[in-house]
């Protein structure tokens, strides 16, 4: 698992049990997000907006105004927001789908999307433009990290490996870093994901149909599957 470790270990406990009995888990976290030391410039902010679990976590461990009205990409953000008591709204799967919401509605604004350093889609630059006023602020940066010596020993072996991506960064990481000679499987939560992949020698490659934690996780399994029917033997994921 490519993630960072908490969100890795939610994403395995939530696949299917037959699919966790059939694989071993690697944690390699090959990204670590480390809340930036910056206070939130909030003042006038009619509402927030949210594309990463992680940003929601930064925003509340900062104190920032739960009150406001938070619109969020994907049902994880959107649940963790709702957890720490914001009033949030699910507006689209992607960013894409955010924006176009947004330009469609018009709240009242300006809005604040909070982020991390290293961000896609260019979400309060293209909403300002088009006449809705949103700021921005990184909240969170995300070092990239090497495989573990557990993670690097398994490339090394001749079992299949199924890697979960879930970032076009960490996908680029991950095709940088890739030296192993094992069969490796890949699963993607997007096409843009999926892109930095096509460089690596790899058996298998499956792109979710939706960016959701539950087509990836459907993803997964269909991948795990169809690597054992095809190698045979336990799979490292």
């Amino acid at each position: 698992m490519t993630r960072p470790r908490a969100a890795s270990e939610r994403f395995v406990a939530q696949l299917p049990t037959r699919t966790r009995s059939r694989v071993q888990v690697i944690y390699s976290p090959i990204m670590e997000i480390r809340s930036l030391p910056v206070a939130v410039e909030a003042e006038g902010v009619q509402g927030l907006i949210f594309t990463s679990t992680n940003a929601v976590n930064a925003a509340a461990a900062k104190g920032v105004d739960r009150t406001l009205p938070a619109f969020c990409v994907g049902p994880a953000t959107t649940g963790t927001a709702k957890g720490y008591g914001w009033q949030a709204e699910m507006v689209g799967a992607t960013a894409e789908e955010l924006v176009g919401h947004l330009l469609k509605r018009r709240p009242k604004s300006p809005l604040l999307h909070l982020r991390g350093e290293h961000t896609r889609g260019n979400v309060a630059g293209r909403l300002t433009e088009s006449g809705l006023a949103v700021r921005e602020q990184p909240v969170y940066q995300q070092k990239l990290l090497p495989l573990t010596p557990e993670a690097t020993e398994a490339a090394d072996g001749d079992s299949p490996i199924i890697a979960p991506l879930f970032s076009p960064r960490t996908a680029r990481h991950f095709a940088d870093i890739w030296v192993g000679l094992a069969p490796l499987w890949l699963a993607a939560i997007s096409q843009a994901t999926a892109d930095p992949l096509y460089s690596l020698d790899y058996a298998g490659l499956k792109i979710a149909k939706m960016p959701t934690p539950k087509k990836m996780r459907k993803a997964v399994k269909k991948l795990a599957k169809h690597a054992l029917r095809v190698e045979g033997g336990a799979v490292p994921d």
